[in-house]
């Protein structure tokens, strides 16, 4: 995967605490390995503790909160997992908006696990096919999204290209098929 995200920027969105640790580090594996420039975006300065479940993994330095940036400094935005992770910010107003942007902008999403939930927050799934960790199902239906149980759904029946995957176990062919999807799409866009 050498070099297909070269001179893209991606943006990883996460909360404070509670990211589910492999949801975040193998997508940015990914992205690295691919030439991609990954830049940790969350809503307060400082370090983000990561989880391996519910045990405290790996801490990452933030490099920007999303009051000091927009969707407009990225070409695509990954947002991992975790259940507190996208609990906590859906409940944040800019966390949602910085989010929603991308979609208004036509950029590609990729969302793994419980990450949907921020999406239904800013009312971005309706009439849109995705998959997340079963639990979410019924949050996705009720705001007007197609379910489905599978590892990796590609959606184009939006505004812009949602990529989604259902858990850990997923990571190898979501990241596969982000790398490939936001090398296609990203091209010159930020």
């Amino acid at each position: 995967m050498s070099g297909e995200l070269s001179g893209r920027t991606v943006a990883f969105l996460i909360a404070p605490e509670g990211t589910e640790q492999v949801e975040l580090t193998e997508p940015w594996q990914a992205v690295t390995d691919a030439g991609g420039t990954p830049r940790l975006v969350s809503t307060a300065d400082g370090k983000a503790q990561l989880f391996e479940h519910l045990d405290r993994g790996e801490t990452r330095d933030v490099d920007v909160t999303v009051a000091q940036t927009s969707a407009d400094e990225y070409n695509a935005l990954v947002l991992p997992g975790g259940v507190a992770n996208p609990d906590f910010l859906r409940t944040d107003p800019g966390a949602v908006a910085f989010v929603d942007a991308f979609f208004a902008a036509g950029k590609p999403v990729a969302v793994i696990c419980h990450g949907p939930w921020t999406i239904v927050e800013a009312d971005r799934v309706r009439g849109r096919t995705l998959t997340s960790w079963p639990s979410v199902r019924t949050d996705i239906v009720n705001a007007g999204g197609h379910w489905v149980d599978e590892p990796v759904v590609v959606c184009e029946d939006g505004p812009n290209l949602l990529i989604s995957s259902r858990k850990p176990d997923d990571l190898t062919p979501f990241c596969q098929t982000l790398v490939q999807r936001f090398a296609t799409l990203t091209a010159g866009n930020t």
